[in-house]
Parts: structure tokens; sequence; C-alpha cells
């Protein structure tokens, strides 16, 4: 299989090309955004990412994070959320539960807390079912800081929930009268 650390290498080139710049390596999405797995195998040794397909099937499984999902014959090949480019990932609105919890830096939380959470330049507001998780994100941006979403009162007034794939709880903002702050 592939170290440890080209695992992680190929698997960061993945999120920015299915995520954010397809045009990067020459891809391009559907409407769905999924793309040609040959294809996209190519791409990649172009770029220094020679991997199989193998390989690839090992990174979109072992992925901690299951930011990619194959099609039923891996023939094709998506992110499941955070994307910056237009996708229509055909997600179906959904009760979450009461409470959700996003993770952040310090340095951001005046403006959050004077705004509430924004998609900034991605689809959606991304919300996970855990602390620990939250606490990981928000340590990927400084300091980690934790907000705590209440869901279940959003829901009430008619606020919109879905969940990908991967299981991260998506919105399109949280107002700041749903932010909880210890």
């Amino acid at each position: 299989m592939l170290a440890e650390a080209q695992t992680t290498r190929v698997s960061k080139f993945l999120s920015l090309v299915l995520r954010h710049k397809p045009e990067e390596i020459g891809i391009t999405l559907d409407e769905n955004g999924w793309t040609d797995v040959p294809t996209l195998l190519v791409k990649l040794a172009a770029k220094g990412h020679r991997i199989t397909h193998e390989q690839l099937r090992f990174i979109v499984e072992t992925n901690n994070k299951k930011r990619f999902a194959f099609n039923e014959n891996e023939t094709r090949i998506r992110a499941n959320q955070g994307h910056s480019v237009e996708v229509d990932l055909g997600y179906v609105q959904k009760q979450p539960p009461n409470f959700l919890f996003h993770g952040t830096a310090t340095r951001f939380l005046d403006a959050i807390l004077a705004e509430g959470l924004k998609k900034m330049d991605r689809h959606h507001v991304h919300l996970s079912v855990d602390e620990q998780t939250a606490y990981k994100v928000g340590s990927r941006h400084g300091k980690p800081v934790i907000l705590t979403v209440k869901a279940g009162e959003m829901v009430a007034d008619g606020h919109v929930f879905y969940q990908s794939e991967n299981g991260v709880w998506l919105t399109d903002h949280v107002p700041t009268a749903y932010l909880i702050h210890e």
C-alpha cells in the first residue's frame, strides 16, 4: 500500500481538486461533483501523485473523515462535502440532534458571536455531533474553541439541516441566537 505520509499527501491533494480546484489537474466535476476515476488517476500521475486504483480505494476507505466516495462500480469519485465549487450533492433534509458542535479558532470568536456561523466560501456551515471532532477541527485553525449549536431550536424555527455521507451536519447559517459559548 502507500506509506502514511504519501496517503496523507495524496488525500490532501484529492481534497483540493475534488472540492475546490479541479482545474488544478485538468479534470471536470459533473453537476453532482463526480469525476471519472481513470481520468483522475492519469491526471494525478501527471502532477506527481502516481497511484493505482487499489491505492485510491485504500485512501477512500481509510480516510478518517470519510471525505470521498465512489459510485457503486468505482468508476467515478467525488468529495462528500466541503466544496467551494458549485455542485449539487443531492442532500436530503434531515432532523438533527438537539445540539451540534462547531470547532473554530479563538481569533474568529468575536466575529462569530456578532454575525453567527457563516458558510463563507463553502456551500454550508459544517457541524459535528461530538465535541471531540469539533475540537480537532478548531485545532486546525489555531487555539480551539467549541461552540454549541441549538440545532433542535433552529429546526423548530424553520431552519434546514442536511447530513453528508460521512456524518457531517450541514446548514446554511447559524444565527447568534442559536449559539452557546461557555
